[in-house]
């Protein structure tokens, strides 16, 4: 679909948008239909708010044909995590924009509105609008985490492809390649046992306050594994291949 007719954009993420608040009123009103022993309106509500769902999804996937995985048989590891790179950017966006700008900007029009007096509603709604602002950037922040977790992913994929490569060479009648361990600590990479994370020094953690360039010796000893959360001394030195 040709989305240059910014009036069918816009109608589309409307649309999407009067869905998804449809889907979360519903299953709103059914939670309160089940506190008050109206199953069936109970019922109703959720399988109303199922329906809603499918709505906003179809209407989605128009606005990102990006994102629409139809065979995912048929795609590579790489455009594999670009389509979920891809989520987690909207994702980190959506929130980011909540937090620094939405709620900020709700809670200080119903500040203002309380001020000028008008009803203890507006202070309540200013109060919810800064949690929900603190919320957002909790969300953020584990979104951001989620992308980073997924980069590193990218490599620990990358080393057990190699040493995979090298087993299958070796059961062909190959030789094991020659692996050491660099003897320089500016250098050498260390491996979670649990996950196969590769920390290297020259990178560092920054996402988890490790400057680039810090050797694991000096890393805290409460420093844990941002993939699987294991303690440090879970990690052990990386035998590298060396070059032929």
């Amino acid at each position: 679909m040709d989305l240059s007719n910014l009036t069918t954009l816009q109608n589309l993420e409307a649309a999407f948008g009067g869905e998804s608040m449809a889907n979360r009123k519903y299953l709103f009103f059914a939670e309160v239909a089940r506190k008050l022993g109206f199953t069936d309106l109970a019922k109703l509500f959720k399988e109303t708010a199922e329906q809603e769902t499918e709505h906003a999804f179809a209407h989605f996937e128009l606005l990102h044909p990006e994102l629409v995985v139809e065979d995912p048989a048929n795609l590579t590891d790489e455009q594999k995590r670009e389509i979920v790179s891809r989520c987690l950017s909207l994702a980190i966006e959506g929130e980011t924009y909540e937090y620094t700008t939405m709620y900020p900007e709700f809670a200080a029009d119903a500040q203002r509105d309380a001020y000028g007096g008008q009803s203890q509603r507006d202070n309540s709604a200013a109060e919810e609008f800064l949690k929900q602002a603190k919320e957002s950037t909790d969300h953020a922040n584990t979104f951001r985490e989620a992308a980073h977790r997924f980069g590193l992913l990218k490599f620990i994929e990358n080393y057990h492809a190699d040493r995979y490569a090298e087993a299958l060479e070796v059961l062909n009648g190959g030789q094991p390649a020659n692996r050491v361990v660099d003897e320089n600590p500016q250098t050498r990479k260390w491996i979670c046992r649990q996950c196969s994370m590769i920390y290297d020094p020259v990178v560092g953690d920054p996402d988890s306050g490790i400057a680039p360039g810090t050797p694991f010796e000096e890393i805290p000893d409460d420093w844990e594994c941002p993939i699987c959360g294991a303690s440090k001394k879970t990690f052990k030195p990386l035998e590298e291949k060396v070059a032929a």
